[in-house]
């Protein structure tokens, strides 16, 4: 019998959406990674060959959660180690509205679990991306300056680590949680961060890591309701208000000094300036805190010759007090450009480049690019932004880059 395409489409839609969810729960369950996944793929093999026929389930979500869980537990049987797995769970069936309200904390825990201080900085972000937003081992390595055999291995290493180490698949007590903060909150900003800016593709944004990682903040706000907490939180929405100014219809990159400012969403910029106001005033406020605040005077300003640059260089300067980074110098030289002039700013630009800590980060280049088109260096302007397009590996970025080089050709 032919599969209908509107329930081939539905079950598309939910891998796309929901897999990741019911991913995090089959961990919880089964308490391994590898048989999750294995699991998760043979849910939605039985929902292409059982939905057709039968119609769909009145919660698909936990229509897959169960399907993988007996698909994995009659595995085990088949292999003779079911008992143990066996005699502790329970049938998704038998818990009903209990158990759908236990998954949507589900990624929160897998988070914490990804992030346990017996794995590796690096190994925490690779496997939350990984195992939390399915970006695939080229995506990350690409994220990481790594090769995706050399990405693969880490993760391998740290679920292996994991199941080995006993580590439990939960939310931290009160007691530990301000330890092991740190990691998740920069894990969940690395997401953010790939839905917000894409690090390659046809599509400048993939909002749904975007709103993602907008709803594991909110979580971890009522968790743990901290000034960081508060900030990122804050960072995000600011970040998010300007989503629907920052490409044209084509798909094409728009800088900020070309937005349309009507189109930013008022509501989250009062959201996220709220907060940040409230990290602030705890005095106990962080990197991403003051972030926000970078975020929130951008929003503020009605142009970009109206933003109070002053303030944002300052702001640069205390976050460079506690969070030296050759990026952040970067954003802080191009404030600076804005505040005294682009020969400062490309001084400082040069500076960084002569470190050859920022040599292959493409928008390091097209930053330098841009100061010396502004300054009317036109042969070495055009130089540095083909260096920059010979980095960029997002599509609407080398889109961007080639045309400022086609107007540059345009004024010889």
């Amino acid at each position: 019998m032919p599969i209908s395409p509107p329930v081939t489409e539905l079950i598309e839609r939910l891998y796309r959406e929901e897999s990741r969810r019911v991913l995090s729960t089959l961990i919880r369950l089964l308490g391994d990674f590898d048989l999750a996944e294995e699991a998760l793929h043979e849910a939605f093999r039985s929902a292409v060959e059982h939905w057709p026929r039968e119609g769909l389930p009145d919660n698909p979500r936990a229509w897959l959660v169960s399907a993988g869980r007996f698909r994995a537990i009659d595995s085990l049987r088949r292999q003779r180690r079911f008992q143990p797995l066996d005699d502790q769970l329970e049938l998704p069936d038998e818990r009903g509205a209990e158990e759908s309200e236990l998954l949507e904390d589900d990624r929160l825990r897998l988070i914490f679990t990804c992030c346990h201080p017996a794995l590796s900085s690096d190994a925490q972000v690779a496997l939350t991306l990984r195992e939390v937003c399915d970006l695939s081992t080229e995506e990350i390595a690409r994220a990481f300056l790594s090769s995706p055999s050399t990405l693969a291995q880490r993760i391998v290493r740290a679920k292996a680590k994991i199941r080995d180490a006993r580590i439990p698949y939960e939310v931290p007590g009160r007691s530990e949680l301000p330890e092991r903060l740190e990691a998740v909150l920069r894990v969940v900003y690395l997401v953010f961060n790939e839905g917000y800016f894409a690090s390659s593709g046809d599509s400048l944004t993939r909002s749904q890591l975007s709103d993602e990682a907008i709803r594991l903040g909110r979580l971890l706000l009522e968790l743990l309701p901290e000034p960081e907490v508060q900030g990122l939180l804050a960072l995000m929405l600011l970040h998010e208000s300007r989503r629907a100014a920052r490409s044209g219809v084509d798909g094409e990159v728009i800088l900020l000094e070309a937005q349309d400012r009507d189109l930013w969403n008022r509501e989250l910029i009062a959201e996220g300036e709220a907060l940040v106001l409230q990290a602030l005033h705890s005095r106990r406020f962080g990197p991403y805190s003051l972030q926000a605040a970078i975020a929130a005077v951008h929003a503020e300003a009605t142009s970009l010759e109206e933003t109070d640059w002053v303030q944002i260089v300052g702001l640069y300067d205390e976050l460079l007090r506690l969070n030296p980074s050759p990026v952040i110098e970067l954003n802080r030289a191009v404030a600076l450009a804005m505040r005294d002039g682009p020969e400062v700013g490309l001084e400082q630009v040069d500076r960084l480049l002569a470190t050859g800590e920022l040599d292959g980060y493409h928008l390091a280049h097209a930053a330098r690019a841009d100061l010396l088109r502004r300054l009317g260096r036109r042969e070495q302007a055009v130089a540095a932004y083909r260096q920059a397009l010979a980095l960029a590996q997002q599509i609407p970025d080398r889109q961007f880059l080639q045309k400022r080089l086609e107007e540059l050709d345009d004024e010889s």
